[in-house]
């Protein structure tokens, strides 16, 4: 997606996001969002796909270039926006006790609640 449609309906996907879901207990403000055409995560060097969360900078980082259309868009962001509700501790406890991503408890809701992006569909 271009980068200018993609930050315009970021913004009224994330504000409903807010509505549907509230705010984190373990932030203080919503969640940043970054855009970023980079094609493999600028945090991490790996491929990302679609985006990340960064809980230590309470960031969305969308990499808008792999956003196909507006549907892809909402289900990537109510991805993201559970890992932000979701508690930092736990997430790393998670990935201590011997998970992986393709099995973790929070990703696994996360992809589950992508099933809902049309709660939040601009």
């Amino acid at each position: 997606m271009h980068l200018k449609v993609t930050k315009r309906l970021t913004k009224v996907i994330l504000e409903k996001c807010i509505k549907v879901y509230g705010l984190s207990k373990f932030h203080e403000t919503s969640p940043y969002v970054e855009f970023v055409p980079f094609l493999s995560s600028k945090y991490t060097g790996e491929d990302a796909t679609q985006a990340e969360y960064i809980f230590d900078d309470n960031t969305i980082v969308i990499y808008y270039k792999h956003m196909e259309d507006a549907e892809h868009l909402a289900r990537t962001i109510v991805h993201e926006y559970q890992h932000y509700l979701q508690s930092p501790s736990w997430m790393t406890r998670y990935y201590n006790m011997g998970h992986y991503y393709s099995d973790h408890p929070y990703e696994l809701a996360a992809y589950a609640e992508e099933d809902n992006w049309k709660q939040v569909a601009a």
